[in-house]
């Protein structure tokens, strides 16, 4: 089953980090990927930039605007994403687990098991 681990945190925090602080928690999140990778389990990783490089379109019946920024301010941000291989859920929460002990701050990971869709293919 495929797994999105979803990583929060609040991105006042994490943006404050110095370069040294930032390369030894990426470090510390590779090590953690690492036996994941090597299991072929690991799928596409992605860190996303800040908030403030986002843009939402919005649409509602019969309009349809663009706005700077995130869809709603929340305390957390979604920062980026792992898709995982696992045999359970169990698995998935143990490789979320892992996550949070390598990072040093407070944030949330969101595990949702997941749909994959191929462009031109049929879903099952």
């Amino acid at each position: 089953m495929l797994y999105a681990v979803l990583c929060y945190n609040d991105e006042s925090v994490t943006s404050a980090w110095s370069k040294e602080e930032d390369e030894r928690v990426m470090r510390d999140l590779t090590a953690v990927q690492r036996k994941y990778v090597e299991a072929g389990k690991l799928g596409p990783v992605a860190r996303l930039l800040p908030t403030t490089a986002a843009t939402t379109l919005r649409h509602r019946v019969g309009e349809t605007i663009v706005i700077d920024g995130p869809f709603a301010e929340t305390k957390e941000q979604l920062l980026g994403f792992y898709l995982i291989d696992c045999g359970s859920l169990d698995e998935a929460l143990d490789f979320a687990r892992d996550l949070s002990t390598a990072n040093p701050s407070a944030g949330s990971y969101e595990v949702r098991p997941l749909a994959l869709y191929k462009p031109g293919e049929l879903a099952p």
